[in-house]
């Protein structure tokens, strides 16, 4: 969003940060995965920006996105939210037999690869105060290529996650 995403920070004694901004509650919405190839073990990360909230339909379309870039069967370990829910999911499901989907047990973040990628974006987005929504999305993109480019970053969102050991 574009209200400042503010976290501690050092600063000289008595010289308080100040961030400047409009408030404006515009915004973009991500949706991520990782991808590990099972046979050679690469990493990647893809990713895509909506600027409004994420439904089925978004999901579809990333999902249609993984399988445009990822050959043979694809399996997606979604969490549950009712937006990785629902007849659009399903239809695709149909449409295209090597999608799997299977979901991460109901409130277990610490499963989730992904949830890594977030918490480094967050911290490296902490303190920022784009002026407008096209600031923010050069920003969002700028660090999650960051993170995209770093095999030693994405390995580490495998490693902290709790996945079994086949997947790191």
């Amino acid at each position: 969003m574009l209200i400042p995403n503010v976290v501690k920070t050092w600063a000289p004694v008595g010289q308080t940060p100040v961030h400047q901004h409009v408030y404006r509650r515009d915004k973009i919405s991500v949706i991520s995965g990782l991808s590990v190839s099972p046979k050679r073990q690469r990493l990647n990360l893809y990713y895509y920006l909506f600027y409004d909230n994420i439904g089925q339909e978004e999901v579809c379309l990333f999902l249609r996105h993984l399988l445009r870039h990822l050959p043979g069967p694809v399996m997606a370990l979604l969490d549950n939210s009712s937006t990785h829910k629902g007849k659009p999911i399903e239809q695709l499901r149909r449409q295209h037999p090597r999608l799997h989907i299977e979901y991460f047990p109901s409130y277990a973040p610490e499963l989730n690869p992904d949830e890594g990628v977030w918490s480094q974006a967050k911290r490296k987005l902490a303190n920022s105060c784009p002026q407008d929504v096209e600031e923010l999305m050069e920003d969002i993109i700028r660090t999650i290529n960051g993170i995209g480019r770093s095999k030693n970053k994405l390995r580490a969102c495998i490693e902290q996650s709790e996945m079994p050991s086949f997947l790191r």
